[in-house]
């Protein structure tokens, strides 16, 4: 059982590094905006190349910013280029396109727009040039980049496990802590009123 769920997991994130290097395409309506949200670890190589369909008179902003709004990339009438950075820590990532004008008036564009991170952000074709290796060299190089991404992914689910299951312990013992405190007072409140009322019957005299 253990075996299959890490073949899953394992099939889940191969699959995900896969996914990084599909370039997805839609369509931008005047007047609106739409973005690719993706989270990325620490210190990890994001790149993108985008591609727009010609409009006349139409302007259209691309803009990447992490969580705090910090701008990473932005460009002023985006039609065609590229963009890099490298992540200072581990955040959800956001590129987005904005287009001009009145919503229902002009002409939609047709965005591409092809973002990757990670091992598949690097030039393997430069560094096997720039250190002189074979072709079946590179991809070896390739192969243990990408095997590297996915312990470090496994490490960091670990950790995020362990994490969760500290706070979902903690959480435990602050709600029995607070349910006992709750029965004790209950019970404190429903001795008093017994007395009270013992004591107000028999000043009614309507006990001994």
């Amino acid at each position: 059982m253990k075996c299959l769920v890490l073949l899953i997991n394992v099939s889940i994130v191969v699959l995900g590094y896969l996914a990084l290097v599909t370039p997805l395409s839609f369509t931008l309506p005047p007047g609106q905006e739409k973005c690719l949200r993706e989270e990325v670890h620490k210190d990890v190589l994001v790149t993108g190349e985008y591609r727009l369909s010609d409009a006349a008179q139409q302007k259209t902003h691309l803009t990447v910013t992490d969580s705090t709004g910090h701008v990473l990339y932005k460009k002023e009438d985006a039609s065609k280029g590229k963009f890099a950075f490298t992540t200072d820590d581990y955040d959800m990532y956001r590129v987005c396109m904005e287009s001009e004008g009145q919503a229902g008036g002009g002409v939609d564009r047709e965005v591409f727009l092809n973002v990757k991170h990670g091992v598949e952000a690097k030039s393997y074709e430069d560094v096997g040039k720039a250190t002189k290796l074979k072709p079946m060299e590179v991809e070896l190089k390739r192969l243990e980049d990408l095997a590297d991404a996915v312990v470090n992914d496994f490490a960091y689910m670990r950790q995020r496990e362990q994490e969760m299951r500290d706070t979902n312990e903690s959480t435990y013992s602050r709600v029995l802590y607070f349910s006992i405190f709750s029965i004790l007072c209950l019970f404190g409140l429903a001795t008093w009123q017994l007395f009270y009322l013992r004591r107000f019957f028999i000043a009614k005299k309507l006990i001994e």
